[in-house]
C-alpha cells in the first residue's frame, strides 16, 4: 500500500478525492486536512513514530502556508518522500517554483482521478510527471519577478476589487495585502494594483 497525506481547504474536493482515491487496491489515504500546517504536524508525528507516509497531495493556494512551502518544509523533514501539488491556478511561475522545490507532481484540480491515482504512483516511484499544457505555458512564459503572494493578490485584483475583498480571498491582512500589491506594483512599474494586474496576466505571470 502507499499512505498518503491530503491537504487542501475545500472540503468537498478534498473529502471526494480522498474516498476515490481509497477505492484503489494500493493506495491509502492516511489523513486528509485543510491546512499545511495539519498536514506536517501529522507528518512529523509518523516519521517520529517511524511510521512515514509516503506521498503528499496538496492543494497549491490554502490558508496559513501555500502548498509549495508545505512542501519545502515537508522535504526538508523528508527528503525521499513524493510531493504532488493540484490546482486551479495553473500559472507557469507557480510550476517553476514547485519543481525547483523539489515538487514532482504538478496537475489541474481537472484531472480525472484515476489521472491523480497514476501520478501518485508515479512519483512514489520516484518520477515525476507535469500535466502537459501547464508545462508548454511554463515554457512559453518568461521567469516571473513576482513572488507567489504577489501574483495571489494581483489575480484577486483583476475584477477591480478593494483591498479589503483582496485580503479576504488571499486570506491576508489588510495590511499585509497592501504591502504585496505595492512590491508588485514597483517590480512591475505601473502605479496601481488593476494596472499591475493586467500588466502581470500580458506577462503570463498570473
Amino acid at each position: 500500500m502507499i499512505p498518503i497525506l491530503m491537504a487542501d481547504d475545500e472540503t468537498l474536493i478534498r473529502s471526494a478525492l480522498a474516498t476515490m482515491l481509497s477505492l484503489e487496491d494500493d493506495l491509502e489515504v492516511i489523513a486528509d486536512v485543510g491546512t499545511g500546517e495539519e498536514l506536517l504536524a501529522i507528518w512529523a508525528e509518523r516519521t517520529a513514530a517511524g511510521v512515514p507516509v509516503a506521498v503528499a497531495v496538496l492543494d497549491l493556494q490554502m490558508p496559513g502556508i501555500d502548498g509549495i512551502e508545505t512542501a519545502v518544509r515537508l522535504l526538508k523533514l523528508s527528503p525521499e518522500a513524493g510531493v504532488l501539488l493540484v490546482t486551479s491556478h495553473g500559472r507557469p511561475g507557480y510550476l517553476k517554483r514547485a519543481l525547483a522545490s523539489g515538487v514532482r507532481g504538478f496537475l489541474p484540480k481537472t484531472a480525472s482521478s484515476s489521472t491523480l491515482a497514476t501520478v501518485i504512483r508515479t512519483v512514489h516511484a520516484g518520477g515525476r510527471y507535469v500535466d502537459p499544457e501547464l508545462a508548454a505555458e511554463a515554457i512559453s512564459t518568461g521567469d516571473s519577478a513576482l513572488t507567489a503572494r504577489e501574483a495571489d493578490v494581483l489575480e484577486f485584483a483583476l475584477d477591480g476589487a478593494s483591498v479589503d475583498e483582496i485580503a479576504a480571498r488571499a486570506h491576508l491582512s489588510p495590511g499585509t495585502t497592501r504591502n504585496y500589491l505595492s512590491a508588485a506594483m514597483s517590480k512591475l512599474g505601473v502605479g496601481n494594483r488593476y494596472e499591475a494586474a493586467v500588466k502581470a496576466r500580458d506577462l503570463g505571470w498570473i
